[in-house]
């Protein structure tokens, strides 16, 4: 008889463990779906730098370039693009998708050498100004 009398009482227990491991869980479940949003958010600026740097190096115009790093960046990101002599730079700024409160973003750079204008010289090709690549 003590063998049912046990058995009966171990049934609170298997309650009471789940009542405890599935919260936990579910909490690791959540934890691992924002910090693969978090990841998805980084990529997503990392490929929004690049594609506004070589916007920017292309000489483009600077609103057209904070367009085209907008449209590839996360949104409600923030697109900074600078130019120090003849490198350019873009940097994107955003915060996670998920748990919007807390201290956290994402951030990427990307930097590259601005291009020379070609000159276009009346009934020709054009030809970059360094000369680079032409036989005499």
């Amino acid at each position: 008889m003590r063998g049912c009398e046990r058995r009966g009482a171990d049934r609170g227990f298997v309650t009471a463990e789940s009542a405890v491991v599935l919260p936990v869980l579910v909490m690791f479940a959540m934890a691992l779906v924002w910090g693969l949003l978090v990841i998805a958010a980084q990529i997503q600026c990392v490929d929004a730098a690049r594609t506004g740097a070589r916007a920017a190096a292309r000489q483009d115009p600077a609103d057209a370039v904070v367009a085209v790093t907008r449209e590839a960046a996360p949104s409600g990101a923030k697109v900074t693009v600078s130019r120090a002599g003849d490198q350019v730079r873009v940097l994107v700024v955003a915060k996670p998708p998920a748990l919007r409160g807390l201290p956290f973003e994402v951030r990427e750079e990307a930097v590259a050498a601005a291009e020379e204008a070609a000159v276009a010289v009346p009934g020709t090709a054009a030809v970059p100004e360094t000369g680079a690549g032409v036989s005499p």
